[in-house]
């Protein structure tokens, strides 16, 4: 069943390019994904994560400013 799929595919002009594209996309994905979690600053992640813990005037005090 492979080789009716693969030869369909060799068979389209420029098909090669789409492999690359879709590597290079998911690449500098998690690239910057990994670069903005490692510069994210430690005091937001302290207060996003102790969101869970504060009272609804206290996390309504946190968006407001």
């Amino acid at each position: 069943m492979l080789k009716f799929i693969k030869h369909n595919m060799d068979t389209i002009a420029g098909i090669e390019v789409y492999p690359i594209i879709s590597l290079l996309i998911f690449f500098i994905f998690f690239v910057g994904l990994y670069t903005w979690v490692f510069t994210y600053k430690t005091e937001k992640i302290d207060e996003l994560s102790n969101l869970p813990f504060s009272d609804d005037e206290e996390h309504n005090e946190n968006f407001n400013q």
